[in-house]
């Protein structure tokens, strides 16, 4: 893509509507050939940007769920020990002649690339895969140490194989919901972006391109609903994903209007803490006393 518009026209044609902001640092990453590294509160379409993109440099998406506990041999490659241990049994079994047949069981014909490797060797093929790291902050902190060298110079060296490189850097997404702060080393090597939740406007549009059979009063009596939720003091405030499902959900209910009697009826959709739906209905009750 040659100019910060084009990017936004291009995630415009598949439905995301991304502000300047936005469209300037995707452009700067995929120039600059840095990761892009992407903050923000749950649900306000973080991880739809790595899926975009994919879509538009008609690259795989290679995803990396992070989780308490991750380590590297799951983010990295494991060896395929059944494979092995049946390699060996067969050699045990037939002899001399079996080793030749069977090779070395340390060769990468037994290896299982794992999300973080298969980028690599998808990048060493001359292919630019799109890795999405998701909710970095999520892991911890020694598998953050272990990503920063890894994204320093994008190649791997497995003991028994050798050296894989990439011949340019894979597209790299990371994503954080902020649970904790990720290291400053980490950030330096990225082009940085908040997403914020949408204003009214913005949001009326990403429903009306999501869900287009919507009436347009409707999404932006949704959109004016989910600002003023967000000004509350919730435990979850509900982000974009959630006023699409709630869009969704109404159009299935045949709701034509945000009434009380519906609002009320589908709190559960937008709200997954009790906490945050009882402080909800107390505001509400007290809005109409």
């Amino acid at each position: 893509m040659r100019s910060v518009d084009e990017v936004v026209e291009a995630f415009a044609q598949r439905g995301y509507v991304a502000d300047r902001s936005l469209g300037v640092s995707v452009f700067l990453a995929l120039s600059l050939e840095r990761p892009l590294f992407l903050e923000g509160e749950a649900g306000v379409g973080k991880t739809e940007v790595a899926k975009v993109l994919a879509d538009i440099c008609e690259e795989p998406l290679i995803r990396l769920q992070c989780y308490e506990g991750l380590d590297v041999n799951h983010a990295l490659y494991e060896w395929d020990y059944a494979r092995q241990m049946l390699a060996i049994r067969l050699i045990e079994a037939s002899g001399e002649q079996a080793k030749a047949d069977v090779g070395d069981i340390m060769s990468r014909e037994y290896l299982i690339p794992r999300p973080l490797l298969q980028a690599v060797e998808a990048a060493a093929g001359g292919r630019r895969p799109v890795l999405l790291i998701d909710e970095l902050d999520r892991a911890d902190e020694e598998f953050e140490a272990f990503l920063l060298e890894l994204l320093s110079d994008f190649q791997v060296t497995i003991p028994e194989i050798g050296t894989i490189a990439a011949e340019r850097p894979p597209i790299v997404v990371i994503t954080s919901n902020r649970t904790r702060e990720i290291h400053d080393a980490l950030k330096r090597r990225c082009i940085y972006q908040w997403i914020d939740y949408p204003d009214v406007d913005r949001e009326v549009e990403i429903i009306r391109r999501k869900v287009p059979d919507i009436d347009q009063s409707l999404a932006r009596a949704l959109a004016e609903a989910m600002s003023d939720l967000r000004s509350l003091e919730l435990f979850k405030p509900p982000g974009v994903a959630e006023t699409l499902d709630w869009a969704r959900a109404l159009k299935v209910l045949g709701a034509t209007e945000l009434t009380d009697e519906v609002i009320d009826d589908t709190l559960g959709v937008i709200l997954k803490y009790r906490e945050d739906v009882d402080t909800v209905r107390a505001r509400r009750a007290a809005t109409d006393a």
